[in-house]
């Protein structure tokens, strides 16, 4: 079967009992300030192949509500506090209209990939999901980006059933060839 690179979401349904992972140092974890709208843009144009990012791209996913950035933003910074990493704590309704909290736009900068610290990001982001009272996570990526669902599996995050069910079955069994997981082969199961 050839491989695309296919949208797929996964859902946890609970975010009790999250796994816990500290920041090696010298790196540190901090949430949004004024001014890092830039680093974000920059962090995904270096991080992600499949999306353009400008600064329009940043205003279009966040806004212009800089407070609620800084409850909801996320960076990794580097011994020097430059961001190198980033994702936020968003919220999102599925297509049922249920609520969920959003694990959006996850990137590390490739010069500071493969070093585990994807791990601790998505922690602090999981946390601060529930500590805003919301008790369900979602996120969105791709089959093209095993690493991350291999991430996004070790976090209890399983897939997700979208309205295309064919293109959706297909993908989760491009992603079972390559990267088999119970999760992954139980929603198979499941579906077929």
């Amino acid at each position: 079967m050839s491989s695309e690179n296919i949208s797929v979401s996964m859902i946890r349904a609970t975010l009790n009992d999250l796994p816990q992972f500290a920041v090696p140092a010298p790196y540190t974890l901090r949430w949004y300030e004024l001014g890092d709208e830039q680093a974000w843009v920059d962090i995904h144009v270096a991080a992600d192949a499949y999306h353009t990012f400008t600064m329009a791209t940043f205003e279009q996913e966040f806004g212009a509500d800089r407070a609620l950035l800084s409850t909801r933003q996320a960076y990794l910074c580097d011994e020097t506090g430059k961001p190198i990493g980033t994702t936020s704590a968003w919220f999102y309704n599925d297509e049922e209209g249920d609520p969920y909290g959003l694990v959006h736009w996850v990137a590390i900068h490739p010069t500071a990939q493969g070093k585990g610290l994807s791990k601790p990001l998505l922690g602090l982001v999981c946390e601060r999901l529930r500590a805003l009272g919301h008790t369900q996570g979602y996120l969105n990526t791709s089959t093209g980006r095993l690493p991350a669902i291999s991430l996004y599996l070790q976090f209890g995050f399983v897939p997700q059933m979208r309205r295309d069910r064919e293109t959706t079955l297909r993908a989760w069994r491009q992603v079972s060839e390559r990267l088999p997981h119970p999760a992954v082969e139980e929603f198979l199961r499941k579906n077929a």
